[in-house]
């Protein structure tokens, strides 16, 4: 059961960063085609971002949560380890991400958001920066 719950919560996490990796970067896109008044463009980015977030993002993330939460459950012993202390921090980290990428989906939706592509550039970073972490933690189980 733990070997099903582990392929689950990966093909999940999978699926899950490169939402993570994709949204930002539909984000710089946007903000580029509103920069120069595209508003085809922008229509046709809102639709994206939505399906993105509703449709990938946000069911792959409730998996990885539910079969990560599965795994703990049939091996406590983890949840003893620094590693993973770390690496839950990182997840609860990467949630807020989420949260505050659909704040964004919502202010470009209604043509609030006044961020630019640079920023989204940046803003793209960290599930990046999070996912080499988790990796390196979850594979040498450091401490």
């Amino acid at each position: 059961m733990y070997l099903w719950a582990k392929a689950i919560h990966l093909i999940a996490m999978v699926t899950w960063f490169a939402a993570l990796f994709y949204l930002p970067r539909l984000y710089v896109y946007h903000a580029m085609a509103r920069d120069k008044g595209e508003t085809t463009s922008m229509e046709t980015f809102k639709v994206m971002e939505r399906k993105l977030y509703r449709g990938i993002m946000t069911p792959s993330m409730i998996v990885v949560l539910i079969f990560g939460i599965l795994m703990l459950y049939i091996n406590p012993a983890w949840l003893s380890h620094g590693w993973m202390h770390t690496k839950l921090l990182l997840v609860v980290l990467l949630i807020a991400y989420h949260h505050v990428c659909l704040i964004y989906l919502k202010q470009f939706a209604q043509d609030r958001c006044k961020k630019s592509h640079v920023f989204f550039r940046w803003f793209n970073e960290a599930p990046v920066v999070a996912l080499i972490i988790i990796i390196i933690l979850a594979v040498l189980k450091p401490y």
